[in-house]
C-alpha cells in the first residue's frame, strides 16, 4: 500500500507543480507515445540483453516486493524460534528420533506446524542440513559457521540480483531520454523553415524525451531498485536467525540459550518479548508432553 501512495505522491508532486506553474499537458502527452516507446523499449531491450531468462524472470517476479514488502513478520520470527526448540530438544533428547523430522519435514509433525516456514524451501534446507551437521558429531563447530556463512552469502548475492538489474537500467534511463531528445532535435532541425511557433512545439517535444529519462529513472525505476534491496535484506535476517541458533547448538549451549540469542539477533521491529516468547515455548512444551 505505501508502494502505491509513493507512485502517486510522485505523480501528483510533479505533474502538479508544472500545471500549477502554468505548464500546459498538451505537449507532454502528444509526445508521450513516442518518446515513451523510444527510452522504454531501449531500456527493456538493453535489460534483455544483459540477463538470463532466469533472472529476468526473477527480476519481475521482485517487482512484486515493492507493494508486498518483507516475507517474514513478527509472528514468523516466533514461529522459527519455536520450531527450533523443538528440533534442537529432541534432538538432544532423542538424537535418532530427529532423523525423520530433518530427512522428510514435509512429513514431519513438528514442520507442519509451522506451514510458512516449511514452504520456504531455503529455510527449510538450511535447518535440516546444519542438523544434520550437527548429527554427524563435528570436532570444530567453526567448519559449520563457516558453510553456512559463505551459503548464505551466496544466496543473498543471487537475491540482490534483481535490485542490482534494476539499478542498472535507472543508471541508464537518462542517457536514453537524451538519445530520444537528439532524435527529437534531428527531428525539429529538418523542419527550421517552419514558424516558430511550430518549432517551439518540435523542440518542446524534443526535451520531453530528456524529462521521461530522468523521471523514470530518479522517481520509479531507482527507487523500486532501493526498495526491493531493502526488502531483499529484511527477509535476510531470518535466515540468519536460523544460523546464529543453529550455530550455538553446535557449541553445546543449553537450548534456552540458543534461542535466547537467534531472540537478541531478530531485528528489533519483529522481535518478540522475552515473556512472550517464554509463553509461546510453554505451549511448545505442553503439546510436545
Amino acid at each position: 500500500m505505501i508502494g502505491i501512495i509513493g507512485i502517486v505522491t510522485i505523480f501528483v508532486m510533479v505533474f502538479g507543480g508544472y500545471l500549477a506553474a502554468g505548464g500546459k499537458m498538451g505537449i507532454i502527452l502528444k509526445s508521450l507515445p513516442f518518446e515513451m516507446t523510444m527510452i522504454l523499449g531501449a531500456a527493456v531491450g538493453a535489460f534483455l540483453i544483459s540477463n538470463s531468462m532466469a533472472e529476468i524472470k526473477h527480476t519481475v517476479k521482485d517487482l512484486g516486493k515493492v507493494f508486498k514488502g518483507p516475507k517474514w513478520a513478527h509472528e514468523d520470527y516466533k514461529d522459527l524460534l519455536c520450531l527450533l526448540f523443538e528440533l534442537i530438544r529432541l534432538a538432544r533428547q532423542n538424537p535418532v528420533a530427529i532423523e525423520e523430522h530433518i530427512e522428510d519435514p514435509e512429513s514431519s509433525p513438528i514442520f507442519s506446524r509451522y506451514p510458512k516456514i516449511v514452504a520456504d524451501r531455503e529455510a527449510t534446507a538450511l535447518i535440516c542440513d546444519t542438523m544434520r551437521s550437527a548429527s554427524m558429531n563435528y570436532d570444530d563447530p567453526h567448519q559449520v559457521e563457516e558453510v553456512l556463512e559463505k551459503r548464505m552469502e551466496t544466496n543473498m548475492h543471487h537475491a540482490l540480483h534483481s535490485s542490482h538489474a534494476l539499478q542498472t537500467v535507472a543508471d541508464g534511463l537518462p542517457a536514453l531520454g537524451i538519445v530520444a531528445a537528439v532524435l527529437g532535435v534531428i527531428k525539429t532541425m529538418a523542419s527550421i523553415d517552419q514558424p516558430p511557433e511550430i518549432l517551439g512545439k518540435l523542440i518542446g517535444g524534443a526535451l520531453v524525451g530528456t524529462f521521461l529519462g530522468v523521471f523514470l529513472a530518479y522517481g520509479l525505476v531507482g527507487p523500486f531498485a532501493a526498495k526491493v534491496k531493502a526488502v531483499v535484506e529484511e527477509d535476510g535476517h531470518f535466515y540468519q536467525l536460523i544460523r546464529e541458533v543453529l550455530v550455538a547448538n553446535l557449541h553445546n549451549h543449553a537450548t534456552n540459550i540458543c534461542i535466547e540469542v537467534g531472540r537478541q539477533n531478530t531485528p528489533s521491529h519483529c522481535r518478540p518479548s522475552f515473556s512472550d516468547l517464554e509463553e509461546a515455548l510453554k505451549s511448545v512444551k505442553q503439546n510436545a508432553a
